[in-house]
C-alpha cells in the first residue's frame, strides 16, 4: 500500500535515524528499506517502508511512502497502519513547523536546508519507554546494544521472520517479572526497567491516556528523570512541543550554532519556538558543524 503524507519530508534523515537506533533482531535497514516486527492483538506482524532518497524533498516527489505489511491477522492492518504513520512521523504538518522555527535566526537556516524534518515516533509506548530507560547516559550504539541483548533473551521469536527481523521486543508484562539484578546494567537502572514495565503492566501508566497525566506517571517511577520523561513523551506521547534541554545531543547541536548551552538561557530561547519545540529539538540532534 501506499501511505500518504503532506510534503516536504526528509525520507533519508527518517532512514539514518531509524538505522542507527535499529533494534538487532527486532529491526533493520536494508538499502533504503526499514523493516521491523510489530505486536498486534491478533498476533505479531513485520511492517516494510520504503525510505529511499529519491525525490526527497522536492514539491514534485510523489506524497506517499510505499509500504508492505506481512500479518498474522490481516484484521490488524488497519492498527498497524496507524503505528508506522506515528513512527514517521507522516501526519505532520511541515509547513506549519516551518512557519515557526524558518523565521527563527538560529534555526532557519537548518529549516531551509532540510523542509520538512520530522519527529520520529514509536510503534509501541512501552517498548520506546524501555528503549529510553536504556538510553539514559548512555550513547546511541550502547542503548542499541543493550536493547538487542533484551530482545534476543526475553522477545518471542516470530513464526515468520522476514530477513533480519527474527522476534518481537519484549513486553512489559515478561519485563515486569525479572529480577532486575539478572540484568546486565547498572544495578539503579536495572530496577528502574523492571519498576517502569511493573507500572505499565498494572496499567498505572498508559501511552493512550492525556499527555501531562502520563508524564507525571512517570516522573513519580524511581529512576524516571526529566530527559526520560520528555523523550518518552516527544516519542511515545506524540508532544509535538518537547525541548530536551537536557539532552547531550540538543546541548551540542546548539554549540554547533552558536547558541546557548547554558539550561536557563536554552529554555528563553526555545520559547520562541513552541508550539514546535519537540521539531526544534530534532534539528538541533541533526545540526552539522559550523564551519
Amino acid at each position: 500500500m501506499e501511505l500518504a503524507f503532506r510534503p516536504p519530508l526528509q525520507r533519508r534523515a527518517l532512514l539514518e535515524w531509524l538505522a542507527a537506533r535499529a533494534v538487532p533482531g527486532v529491526e533493520e535497514v536494508e538499502g533504503g528499506t526499514y523493516r521491523r516486527s510489530l505486536r498486534l492483538a491478533g498476533g505479531a506482524g513485520v511492517v516494510e517502508v520504503e525510505l529511499d532518497d529519491a525525490g526527497t524533498s522536492g514539491r514534485s516527489a510523489r506524497a506517499a511512502i510505499r509500504c508492505r505489511l506481512l500479518l498474522d491477522d490481516h484484521g490488524d492492518a488497519e492498527d498497524a497502519v496507524a503505528r508506522v504513520r506515528r513512527l514517521l512521523d507522516l501526519d505532520a504538518d511541515p509547513r506549519a513547523v516551518a512557519s515557526v522555527l524558518r523565521a527563527d535566526p538560529l534555526l532557519g537556516p537548518l529549516v531551509a536546508a532540510a523542509p520538512g524534518l520530522r519527529v520520529p515516533g514509536a510503534v509501541d509506548g512501552a517498548e520506546l519507554a524501555v528503549r529510553a530507560v536504556l538510553g539514559q547516559q548512555v550513547s546511541v550504539a550502547a542503548a542499541r546494544t543493550a536493547a538487542g541483548r533484551l530482545a534476543a533473551a526475553y522477545g518471542e521469536r516470530l513464526e515468520h521472520p522476514r530477513g533480519g527481523v527474527v522476534a518481537l521486543f519484549p513486553s512489559a508484562q515478561a519485563l515486569a517479572a525479572l529480577d532486575p539484578a539478572s540484568l546486565p546494567m547498572p544495578r539503579a537502572r536495572a530496577a528502574a526497567l523492571v519498576g517502569l514495565c511493573a507500572a505499565i503492566a498494572s496499567g498505572a501508566l498508559r501511552f493512550d491516556a492525556d499527555r501531562d497525566e502520563a508524564r507525571r506517571a512517570l516522573l513519580a517511577l524511581p529512576g524516571i528523570g526529566p530527559w526520560t520523561a520528555g523523550y518518552v513523551a516527544m516519542r511515545a506521547l506524540g508532544d509535538p512541543d518537547v525541548f530536551l534541554v537536557e539532552d547531550l545531543g540538543v546541548r551540542h547541536g546548539l554549540a554547533r550554532l552558536g547558541g546557548p548551552t547554558d539550561p536557563r538561557a536554552a529554555r528563553a530561547l526555545a520559547e520562541a519556538w513552541a508550539p514546535w519545540r519537540s521539531y526544534a529539538s530534532q534539528y538541533l540532534w541533526q545540526a552539522p558543524q559550523r564551519t
